[in-house]
């Protein structure tokens, strides 16, 4: 579901294009915005307070064997929803896992295993090391 999330709704259509036997599914949920509330915490382990809100949409299907996928992703993408329900539901068929790790788990992650590198390296070119010399007064 994070790689779902991560995704963008062009690599879930192309994916969801590239899968040969697409089974029939019926939308339980039809893809809907709302807003959730984000909660924050001062200095990481202080009081929680409400820091604001964010719109989230969620969709949930029903695939033609039973299988039920839900999603919930950050922002007002309908499709995105839609198509990381239907992930979901595929994903827990065991004749399409194979083809749903191939055509977008796989390559999500390493796309984001990529940008997550180079991140790094440009975070780390800008590093500092502070130290402190001491006076001899010990």
């Amino acid at each position: 579901m994070g790689l779902l999330a991560g995704a963008h709704v062009g690599e879930l259509a192309s994916a969801w294009a590239a899968i040969a036997r697409q089974p029939a599914y019926r939308v339980i949920r039809a893809p809907e915005t709302g807003l959730v509330m984000l909660r924050g915490r001062a200095g990481g382990g202080g009081k929680p307070f409400n820091l604001g809100e964010a719109t989230v949409t969620r969709a949930v299907v029903a695939l033609e064997t039973g299988e039920t996928g839900f999603a919930y992703a950050l922002g007002r993408d309908k499709k995105k929803a839609l198509f990381s329900a239907l992930f979901d539901a595929l994903w827990q068929r065991a004749d399409h896992r194979d083809a749903v790790e191939t055509l977008l788990a796989r390559p999500l992650a390493e796309a984001r295993r990529k940008a997550d590198a180079e991140t790094k390296s440009e975070t780390t070119a800008t590093r500092v090391d502070f130290f402190t010399m001491v006076r001899g007064e010990d």
